[in-house]
Order: structure tokens, then sequence, then C-alpha cells
């Protein structure tokens, strides 16, 4: 299949000053789009980042900001109502696992009623196509690897899982009763420049630096399928005008369940190449030059062993397949961590740490 995206084309991408919200804004305005961007700046980590970020964005002629959550249906309905929106790239959302243990309530607020909103928003002024962020989370318990959007996702083990599963499954609802072109995305442990200090590779490279300790969950057993930032987003781009479509023939026994009747589709976007903790480490050490100073730990509540992308979808659909290797990422992220924080004067902050 392809598709192209008309230069014309008006373009909304929540969580614009997020991680993945702000790579796929700079692509898309660098490209020459029009782009809005809404983000609520919450503070689950350091708002500097999310500010400096924002700034680079606010550069373009054609990026717009407003400073907005997803619970404020009224001035969600406003937005859309105003602007007429030809794409919708929703990717706001509460993130991690292990906050979800501690703070059940931010996951319903902004996953669940945010999302609903964004899907009212869309059915009372019709876009071309809503593309939302799942997560590789859904998979939960699945023991069948690599993971396939053909799989059931019925046993998530976290609550942030459940709302993005819950999300898919709302999305579905929205594509067949108002007929919403759809499609979800599974991402599996994005990682890179300007990255959420939470992930562990990020806490990671700030404990090793200062010579700390860092919690290796698991013993290190652990396998994620770590998928580089630019890889995400090329994906991301590629699909904006691949809207689904409906197939009155579609078969659940015989056809993927990851389409549809509705103009409906889930992917996968992940490197489809699983790296062990232990190694992970090990070439992060190698790229900073240092060795760290390993604390190793149990497994954790809501953690999961295993994370690894069936990607044929996105092959067969859009030609396309993450290709960056764990040490030209972490390179990549390494050069940029040390741009950014010589000064000492950027504190980030990783909560539950």
């Amino acid at each position: 299949m392809s598709a192209k995206l008309n230069e014309n084309s008006k373009i909304l991408i929540t969580g614009s000053a997020g991680f993945i919200g702000f790579h796929l804004s700079s692509l898309l305005l660098n490209k020459g789009y029009e782009v809005l961007g809404i983000d609520n700046m919450n503070d689950y980590y350091n708002t500097r980042l999310k500010e400096d970020r924002l700034q680079i964005l606010k550069q373009h002629d054609n990026f717009t900001f407003y400073k907005l959550d997803l619970k404020d249906k009224e001035a969600i309905d406003n937005l859309f109502k105003e602007y007429k929106f030809d794409y919708v790239i929703n990717l706001a959302a509460q993130a991690g696992v292990r906050y979800s243990i501690t703070n059940p309530y931010a996951y319903v607020d902004s996953n669940i009623i945010g999302f609903m909103n964004i899907l009212e928003a869309c059915r009372n002024n019709p876009v071309k196509h809503l593309l939302y962020a799942s997560s590789s989370s859904v998979y939960g318990g699945n023991k069948v690897a690599p993971f396939s959007t053909n799989h059931n996702v019925d046993h998530p083990v976290s609550l942030y899982a459940a709302t993005k599963k819950s999300n898919e499954l709302m999305a579905h609802t929205y594509s067949h009763l108002y007929k919403i072109p759809t499609t979800g995305l599974r991402f599996f442990t994005v990682y890179g420049p300007w990255g959420r200090p939470d992930m562990a590779y990020f806490s990671f490279t700030k404990a090793i630096l200062e010579g700390k300790p860092i919690n290796v969950f698991n013993h290190g057993k652990m396998e994620r399928d770590f998928t580089y930032i630019d890889d995400i987003v090329e994906g991301i781009y590629k699909l904006i005008p691949l809207a689904p479509k409906s197939n009155p023939s579609w078969d659940e026994i015989k056809d993927n369940i990851s389409s549809s009747f509705a103009p409906y589709k889930i992917y996968n976007i992940g490197n489809n190449q699983p790296v062990q903790l232990e190694k992970f480490i090990s070439v992060l050490e190698d790229k900073l030059g240092r060795k760290a100073v390993k604390n190793y730990m149990e497994m954790q509540p809501g953690d999961v062993l295993r994370t690894y992308a069936d990607v044929s979808d996105l092959e067969k659909d859009i030609d396309f397949k993450p290709r960056t290797s764990i040490e030209e990422g972490l390179e990549k992220f390494v050069h940029w961590y040390k741009e950014y924080y010589k000064a000492g004067e950027n504190e980030e902050f990783v909560p539950g740490d």
C-alpha cells in the first residue's frame, strides 16, 4: 500500500511537548506541514525538559501551541471546531508502568477520560484519520514471541496496560459506530535523545555518570525490544495518510484481529530485535566509558519478562521496518545527554527511584 499526505493538511498532535510528540512534531514541521500541538505540561517529570522541547518547536512558523488538558472537554471541543483538523495523532497519556501502581487515578483521567474526549471531538468534527498511542504492555503475560497483533491481549499485568487496551476497544467502537478511521500504535520501549527521565536507560545514564548504583530488576534477565525514536516517528509519518477502510467481509476466524469490519487497524512499532537488559547496560557502559555499579533486584510488580515485536504488518503496508541498532541509538542518546546536561543546571526527576 502507499498513500501520500497532502501538503496542506492540518495536523493535531496531543502530547506535543512529550518525547514522541516532540520528535513527530519536529519531523512534520521540517517537512512543511501545519502542526497544532497541545500538552498539559504536567510535572510527572521535570517540566524543564518539556519546556525546552517546546521552545524548539516554537521556532517554526507552521507550529501553533495550546496548553490544554485532554480532560477539559469544552476546550478540546472548541479547538476541533475552530481548526477543522484533517489528522489527529493522540500521543498524550499518563505514561509509566510502575507509576500506575501508586497513582492509578492519573491513568484513568488522562488515558480513559482524555481519550474519550478526543473520540467525541472526532465524531462531532470528522477527521480523515485518528492515530493513537497504544503500548507493547498490552501483551501482558503473553508467552508466545514475537508478539503479534493477531495475539489475544486480554491479560494485562498493569493498570497502564489496561488503559491502553481500553483505548483500542474504545477506538474500535467509534470506528464502527461513526466510521472514524482509527489506527492504534503499540510502541515498544522507545528511547533516544530528548527522552523521558523515568525510562531505565535515562536513569541508568545519570547514575553511571555520577558513580551511583543502578537498580537492575530481575537480575538483568529481562529482554526489551528497544526502538529508537527516529524509527518510531518515521513509521508514524508513513501511516498518517494510510487510513484504514471498512471490510464488510472480515471474518474473525480467518482474518487478522488487528483489522476489522470497521475502519480500524492496530500496528506494532518495535525494533524486532529484543536485547537482554545485561547487554543493554554493557553497551551503555561502553558508550559512557564508565562501568555501572549494579544493584540486582527481584522482578517488580507490573513488569514483564520480555517484549518482542512482530512488525510484519508494518513492512507489508508501508514497506518499513525499524533498523537502528542499540549501539547506534545509545551512542546518539549519550551524545545528546552529555550536551544537554553539561552545565549541570537541568536536574531531572525520576519518579519511583
